[in-house]
């Protein structure tokens, strides 16, 4: 089992940047590759962005790429989402979720753990 926490979202003006971080904790070397997501009100888990176990190769849905960038510290067990330059179409509720194999990543059944989620609210 691989319980993920992420820190808590916040509201900010669009143009501003936002930091989030996912702790992880259990056998994370059973779901070593990390993602996010995110979850607009009535809308369905929408991939943003997915890192290997070695912080080396990242993927991002097009929506984001260019703003967004993930990155993990293994020695602290934690991922993050630096999201900069952010617009009012970014509000979601934005989640980390783990997996065992680097594929299939923008699929979020595919996500073997998953964290409570986190609100994101980007005032324009």
């Amino acid at each position: 089992q691989v319980q993920l926490v992420e820190s808590v979202g916040g509201l900010v003006q669009a143009g501003d940047s936002l930091r989030l971080s996912c702790a992880a904790s259990g056998r994370i070397v059973s779901a070593p590759i990390m993602g996010w997501f995110r979850q607009a009100p009535g809308k369905d888990y929408e991939f943003v962005a997915a890192i290997n176990w070695g912080g080396r190769t990242t993927d991002y849905a097009d929506s984001v790429k260019g703003r967004f960038t993930i990155s993990r510290d293994n020695d602290k067990d934690e991922v993050y989402l630096q999201m900069n330059s952010l617009k009012p179409e970014d509000a979601a509720v934005y989640a980390c979720a783990a997996k065992a194999y680097y594929r299939n990543l923008k699929i979020a059944t595919d996500y073997d753990f998953w964290g409570q989620g986190t609100q994101v609210i980007v005032s324009s």
